[in-house]
């Protein structure tokens, strides 16, 4: 019996720290871009529809707040080659309607943000971007409300 409760109890766990239903492999809603250090025109810009039905609150259970519904695969895939410099990667979505932004980098960390650009807009800094594939969704605050959005891909500035 002791046996069975702890087999439970350590599958529950792995639920519960792993995120839930994103599939950080599948094929981007608005596809992949690959950007080196240095990339032109900056910011690049990616028309986007955000939203979907699942729930991002319940993405890393307790360790970082995520707002919004967002969809199963990510929006836009990014595959970014960081240079030796010290210039940042700022990711943040621009939309008439109040949008969040969620983000899987490279070393399997999420980052989530509201209100962090300009306005209802969201942002996410990263001071010392790695290379790699980082996965963004643009999330909206109504299960399947869907806006129209611009994703920003900048070394400079933050929309």
């Amino acid at each position: 019996m002791i046996k069975k409760i702890v087999g439970v109890a350590l599958i529950s766990a792995a639920l519960m720290s792993a995120p839930s239903a994103q599939n950080t492999a599948g094929d981007p809603n608005f596809g992949t871009i690959s950007l080196s250090s240095g990339f032109q025109p900056d910011p690049t810009t990616v028309s986007v529809i955000s939203g979907g039905s699942i729930d991002s609150s319940n993405l890393l259970k307790g360790s970082t707040n995520c707002n919004g519904f967002i969809s199963n695969a990510p929006d836009v895939r990014v595959n970014f080659s960081a240079g030796s410099g010290s210039l940042p990667l700022i990711i943040s979505a621009d939309s008439n309607e109040d949008t969040t932004l969620i983000v899987n980098a490279p070393d399997g960390n999420w980052y989530c943000n509201d209100d962090g650009g300009s306005g209802l807009n969201p942002s996410v800094r990263f001071n010392n971007p790695q290379s790699g594939r980082y996965e963004v969704w643009i999330g909206t605050y109504g299960a399947n409300s869907n806006y129209s959005a611009v994703l920003h891909i900048s070394e400079l500035s933050s929309q």
